[in-house]
């Protein structure tokens, strides 16, 4: 195995090792300060992290305003908190060791809010910021304003192309960093492109020369491309190490942060990663986002996916195919639909899904009545939590706050499920898990087959840490 050797970023000599950054309470203060403090860059998700009361428990985030955007104030107030709370926490753990940097999405509600809100409340303590879910061509100037290194994500070096000749190339001596986020492989949201298959996913060697090529010719040889998505033993990866094409290669690891004695995921979510086959994590595009999204296969996807499967289109007239009546909701309201659709219908209304609800795309799909009255009740809930969502037809940028659509009952409150997978707890924490969203990388199911998780083991962070960088 070749030598894994520091590599200078964001200004100082660290190891090649990068916790990548997990939102909602799953990338905090103590994980990013333990990876830093031995020797590599933390990350502290400041998407609405936790912040605590006097005696040390999480703050729920409850929503008490009347209106979708008093609710968005409640939130961003939330994250602001949050992120310096556990931006405190890193630097303390660390100790002046390694990096603690900070990740946030994008296309998160009021993103620049949050993040100069974070930064204003705790100033010397984050050294870089990441981002990604969207093109984030404003990071660059906030990284300036507050003398911070800036590490865009992206998926293709035509999107870092996009992002030097928009905004980067007025600030190229902050680059900390270059984020190759794998679209197949990463935890999270992807960056697929239209264009690309999710089924058939392409090796990321070339797609990283390219970006190194791209970089070299902006004059960017010595910046790091830190390479995340599918990463578990470096010795897998050993051709890319001192490689003089891909130039300085930093690697990030999502998932297996996850499984430490430092992580904050509850230990019904640790049980579950000790048992996870080839096949579990599902690459899927329920998301509110838009984005495809990587993700354990449990119940809660296998019930959005039979949302979608139970679903027929149909026209507001007889047309065409569409001759057979239907009447949708508690009036009845007079729809056309194909006859086969018909017949379909009667079926799964024979399986209990009576309720049709329409999409924005002029189809119907079939749920039981409790879980139409969840869907409803979650989007009337709403409070802004992305800059645009599907699911509830939020937008920030609009003046009436909405994007002009229909809601999607297809999609799912991201914030909800996401906040009731962080903090699962009781008798039956497993249960609450597998009803909502469990995030993880393509390659989760190595943490059953490696030995170094033998008979149940939980490393610390340092422990982890030192088992990466023997390459095994």
């Amino acid at each position: 195995m070749k030598a894994i050797n520091a590599v200078r970023m964001g200004g100082v000599d660290v190891l090649p090792l990068v916790e990548g950054g997990k939102g909602v309470s799953v990338s905090t203060g103590v994980s990013a300060g333990a990876w830093a403090a031995a020797g590599g860059a933390g990350t502290v998700s400041i998407v609405n992290a936790d912040s605590y009361d006097a005696a040390g428990n999480p703050v729920p985030q409850i929503y008490h305003g009347r209106t979708r955007r008093d609710r968005h104030e409640e939130l961003v107030d939330y994250a602001i908190r949050g992120g310096i709370t556990q931006a405190e926490i890193a630097h303390d753990i660390a100790g002046g060791r390694g990096r603690i940097h900070a990740n946030i999405l994008w296309e998160m509600g009021s993103a620049e809010r949050v993040i100069r809100g974070v930064l204003d409340g705790a100033k010397g303590l984050i050294q870089g910021l990441t981002c990604g879910a969207g093109m984030p061509y404003r990071l660059s100037d906030i990284a300036v304003e507050y003398g911070v290194y800036y590490y865009p994500i992206v998926s293709s070096a035509r999107a870092f192309n996009a992002l030097w000749k928009r905004a980067y190339s007025k600030s190229a001596d902050l680059l900390g960093g270059v984020v190759y986020e794998d679209p197949w492989r990463a935890g999270g949201h992807n960056g697929l492109s239209n264009t690309e298959n999710p089924l058939s996913p392409e090796d990321p060697y070339p797609r990283v020369a390219a970006l190194r090529k791209l970089m070299r010719s902006f004059g960017l040889d010595e910046t790091p491309i830190i390479m995340a998505g599918g990463v578990w033993w470096l010795e897998e990866w050993e051709d890319w190490i001192g490689n003089p094409e891909l130039g300085p290669i930093v690697f990030q690891f999502g998932t297996r942060p996850l499984l430490t004695k430092e992580s904050p995921i509850p230990q019904a979510w640790k049980d579950r990663l000790l048992t996870l086959k080839e096949g579990d994590v599902y690459l899927n595009r329920f998301s509110p986002t838009g984005f495809y999204s990587s993700a354990v296969n449990n119940s809660f996807l296998q019930e959005l996916r039979g949302r979608s499967e139970r679903q027929v289109a149909f026209s507001p007239e007889a047309l065409g195919a569409h001759t057979a009546s239907y009447g949708v909701g508690a009036r009845k309201r007079e729809v056309f639909v194909a006859q086969e659709d018909f017949q379909r219908i009667h079926n799964w209304e024979a399986q209990g899904f009576t309720e049709a609800m329409r999409t924005p795309d002029s189809t119907l799909i079939f749920v039981t009545p409790d879980r139409a009255r969840e869907i409803v009740a979650d989007q009337v809930a709403c409070m802004g939590c992305l800059s645009e969502c599907k699911f509830s037809n939020w937008s920030q940028r609009a003046p009436d706050y909405s994007n002009g659509h229909k809601a999607d009952p297809r999609s799912f409150c991201i914030q909800k499920t996401l906040q009731a997978a962080a903090h699962a707890s009781g008798p039956n924490a497993a249960d609450v898990l597998d009803h909502n969203l469990m995030f993880g990388g393509t390659n989760a199911w190595r943490f059953a087959t490696d030995p170094f998780y033998a008979n149940g083991f939980v490393p610390t962070v340092a422990q982890l840490i030192e088992r990466i960088m023997t390459g095994r």
